[in-house]
């Protein structure tokens, strides 16, 4: 079981741009554009909050506060939010929003990785969750602010 923790600790979060690569690849040029444009709505300011967040609130690592070595080797570094939940589940954010089939795909590999790497001992429950809800919340803002910034121009 251990292996497959490390595995999805260190490894699953590659399937996500590799799945939604391949969605992206075999869109329309006009939902490909709609996909750009939200990725540069939902990416800057995930990681604008994401930066804020880790300096603002310093979670030790589970591995540091317990005193054992992780199945997964780690800086000692905050561990809130989880990168891994917070890139894989801004990718299911975005592809939600074009492809619902698609994006529970990738929300199910999000999951898996939040998972594994608190099955690994590298993340609290927490710092999964918390990257999670930024990634989502993040996304759906952009989507709101591009719907409404695309309606507004064309109106």
């Amino acid at each position: 079981m251990d292996t497959l923790f490390i595995f999805g600790a260190k490894y699953l979060f590659l399937f996500s741009p590799l799945v939604a690569g391949i969605f992206f690849l075999k869109q329309a040029r006009r939902t490909q554009i709609n996909m750009i444009i939200l990725a540069l709505a939902a990416v800057p300011l995930t990681y604008v909050i994401v930066f804020i967040l880790n300096h603002v609130y310093f979670d030790p690592r589970p591995f540091v506060e317990g005193h054992f070595t992780p199945l997964v080797p780690h800086d000692s570094d905050n561990g809130f939010p989880s990168d891994h939940t917070v890139l894989t589940t801004l990718i299911a954010s975005i592809v939600w929003f074009f492809n619902r089939r698609v994006s529970l795909c990738l929300f199910v590999i999000a999951a898996l990785v939040a998972i594994s790497r608190v099955s690994a001992g590298i993340h609290h429950p927490i710092d999964v969750i918390g990257g999670a809800l930024i990634s989502i919340i993040m996304t759906t803002i952009g989507y709101f602010l591009v719907r409404k910034y695309t309606h507004e121009r064309t109106s």
